[in-house]
């Protein structure tokens, strides 16, 4: 069994650094040495519980690494590989097979029930007791992974590993939300609220979707400034400005 440290969540609101084992990939699972990984706001609800996730457990799902091993039937992916994580899914649903992975109809199971598919554990304790993992398909807050093929993602190995990870969640739900959900046409307005890292990734899929006015409002100036680096034509700041009037000021609507 391979061996890797981990923050292992066993009490609300805490983190404890613990040597754990990791089973050998089994079919179709890839074992990924962790080199990066975010901090997304969803990790920080399990970690605190206000989002359940049985514990104890090991969170984290903006991974990014390489591939060290890889079980059978794996197709894709060879050790050596760099890869980014995202969340798991079927592939064998209607949704799945619509190329609406994140609508998978076994995504709880896959993401949040702590265990495999089929119900066994993939990470232990030092005591060998069963651990939550592959939360959201990952559980990256370790120095491995132990993930599914489908949801590793090969990457050029020229790009900074260590920064890739958020594009398994946080960019890829700003982003999509514009492209694959939004959609808006050339030239039409559009109002980011937030700009913290999918904010920002909204912000950049709406420039290159072409659109003519794109606000970005938050109460963080430093973010106001980035987002305007990233293609932001304006910076509504929610501490003092009457955010819908601004809004319809610069939108020309009354």
């Amino acid at each position: 069994m391979p061996v890797a440290t981990a923050a292992v969540v066993r009490r609300p609101g805490a983190f404890e650094i613990e040597q754990v084992e990791i089973d050998a990939p089994r079919e179709r699972e890839v074992l990924v040495r962790i080199v990066g990984c975010g901090l997304c706001h969803t990790d920080l609800s399990a970690l605190d519980q206000s989002f359940g996730f049985k514990l104890p457990a090991i969170l984290g799902h903006e991974g990014a690494g390489i591939v060290e091993q890889v079980g059978s039937g794996v197709a894709q992916l060879r050790p050596g590989d760099a890869v980014v994580l995202s969340y798991a899914y079927c592939g064998d649903c209607e949704y799945c097979h619509d190329d609406r992975m994140a609508y998978c109809s076994r995504s709880a199971r896959l993401n949040f029930s702590g265990q495999r598919a089929d119900g066994s554990a993939l990470v232990r304790d030092g005591q060998g007791q069963p651990l939550s993992s592959r939360f959201i398909g990952q559980s990256a807050f370790s120095t491995h992974a132990l993930v599914m093929e489908s949801n590793a993602i090969r990457v050029p190995t020229d790009v900074p590993l260590e920064l890739m990870g958020p594009l398994g969640c946080g960019m890829q739900t700003g982003a999509g939300a514009v492209v694959n959900v939004l959609r808006p046409r050339r030239g039409e307005s559009i109002a980011i609220f937030g700009a913290g890292s999918v904010g920002l990734a909204a912000v950049m899929a709406a420039r290159i979707a072409s659109c003519s006015t794109i606000i970005a409002v938050e109460k963080n100036p430093a973010r106001l400034s980035l987002a305007a680096e990233l293609g932001a034509t304006h910076a509504v700041d929610a501490r003092v400005d009457d955010v819908v009037g601004k809004i319809r000021s610069i939108t020309q609507v009354y």
